[in-house]
């Protein structure tokens, strides 16, 4: 799964990096991102790429009580096109969740050790993300989203099974695209990314907790 990542990048260079010519939203850079925080999204509308930020753990539009976010924070790349909550939003509703690096959990014996996993050229990247919209009984609005997984790539394997779907530069018009719903061309775009792009470096446990957000969060750490 992926339950906590980084977004250090400066709002206008992510605007520029991933082609946005509207911003709804803006975000502040984080060391520690959790979910049910808002987090930065891009979608496409109206042909034109918009940031905006979402909270993390998606609610479907049907959905009696919000709180049904937090069991919804990931989508498995294997059942997103057929399970309620996600079907609809994989077809008309996907978008870029921008990071530039996530954490994940590596067991040790008995201890869980927290890894920060980054491209080799620690560049910003995008998660292959879905979002709704939905409505209180009160007429409150909220936009949400949830990140996609699947199953880890070799390098992966040596910390956790899972691991969230980045998607290359080349995937990224076809994944914002409303007008492509085919499928099988959606789901052949949620692969695992190339080990020999990736690395990883095991940092503290200050991560672990969510209020801890600062540069501190990242530095290698060697017990």
């Amino acid at each position: 799964m992926c339950g906590r990542f980084t977004v250090r990048m400066d709002p206008r260079e992510s605007a520029r990096e991933f082609g946005v010519t509207r911003t709804d939203h803006t975000y502040t850079p984080s060391f520690n991102v959790a979910p049910a925080q808002k987090i930065p999204v891009v979608t496409l509308l109206d042909g034109q790429r918009v940031m905006d930020a979402f909270q993390w753990g998606l609610i479907p539009s049907w959905a009696k009580d919000p709180a049904i976010g937090n069991k919804l924070i990931n989508a498995r790349a294997e059942t997103v096109a057929d399970k309620p909550s996600f079907r609809r939003a994989f077809l008309h509703r996907r978008c870029l969740i921008l990071a530039d690096g996530f954490y994940e959990w590596k067991l040790e014996g008995t201890r869980k050790r927290p890894v920060h996993i980054t491209l080799r050229d620690r560049s910003g990247f995008a998660f292959a993300g879905l979002w709704e919209r939905w409505q209180s009984p009160e007429g409150v609005a909220v936009k949400s989203c949830t990140i996609i997984t699947t199953e880890a790539n070799a390098f992966m394997r040596a910390i956790h099974h899972r691991m969230p779907v980045i998607l290359p530069k080349e995937s990224e018009d076809a994944w914002l695209d409303p007008a492509v719903t085919d499928r099988e061309i959606l789901l052949g775009l949620l692969l695992p990314y190339p080990s020999e792009l990736m690395q990883a470096v095991p940092v503290s446990t200050r991560v672990n907790r969510p209020g801890n957000d600062g540069p501190e969060c990242v530095l290698p750490f060697d017990e």
